[in-house]
């Protein structure tokens, strides 16, 4: 990732921060990734070789723009979902100033009825919004994805009753490898590696 973007994802950061820190509707609020959970996110998917990128929860673009700087000049692309209009048009700028809109195609509305009309394949799915609709969500994900794929969900630590039947799920499926890392606000990272 080269200085530019870093520089841009560090204002990003100082405004987020600012931001949430102001505002009192849960909402409005930007939730962006910790700095170092998203530094995990993007070397996961810089080092399995992404190419098919599912990210539910866009917010401003913050984690986008992680994501696409890491696959995208490989050839990677990206589908973010996102249902505020507000947030959805803050992500639309910040990717166009960083030249990476090219490798993101941006979704506005419900996710779980989006992820139901895509066609996928998917190698790797990043889960960063409602955690209580994920389980409904990876229902319609898991056919497809393409193994062996990165499945990943933040706020772990932060939100434990929120995403306990989305973790139930992921540590049912056969095939799959799981472990919890604590970075930032909990990261859990699934490798489904067949069907």
């Amino acid at each position: 990732m080269n200085k530019e973007i870093r520089s841009f994802l560090k204002q990003l950061e100082e405004h987020g921060q600012t931001h949430d820190a102001q505002e009192s509707e849960h909402s409005r609020k930007l939730l962006n990734l910790e700095p170092d959970t998203a530094e995990i996110v993007s070397i996961l998917a810089c080092s399995s070789r992404a190419k098919h990128v599912l990210e539910i929860g866009t917010s401003n673009g913050y984690s986008t723009i992680w994501l696409a700087a890491s696959v995208g000049p490989a050839g990677g692309r990206i589908v973010s979902i996102e249902r505020s209009r507000v947030k959805w048009t803050m992500a639309h700028d910040n990717l166009s100033q960083t030249g990476l809109l090219q490798f993101v195609s941006l979704q506005l509305g419900d996710a779980t009825e989006i992820v139901k009309g895509l066609p996928g394949p998917f190698d790797f799915v990043f889960f960063d919004a409602d955690r209580t609709s994920a389980p409904e969500q990876l229902i319609h994900i898991l056919p497809k994805l393409a193994p062996p794929a990165l499945i990943l969900a933040d706020n772990v630590f932060s939100h434990p009753t929120e995403i306990a039947d989305y973790l139930a799920m992921v540590k049912s499926l056969e095939q799959v490898e799981h472990v919890l890392i604590p970075v930032g606000k909990g990261l859990s990272v699934a490798l489904f590696a067949s069907r």
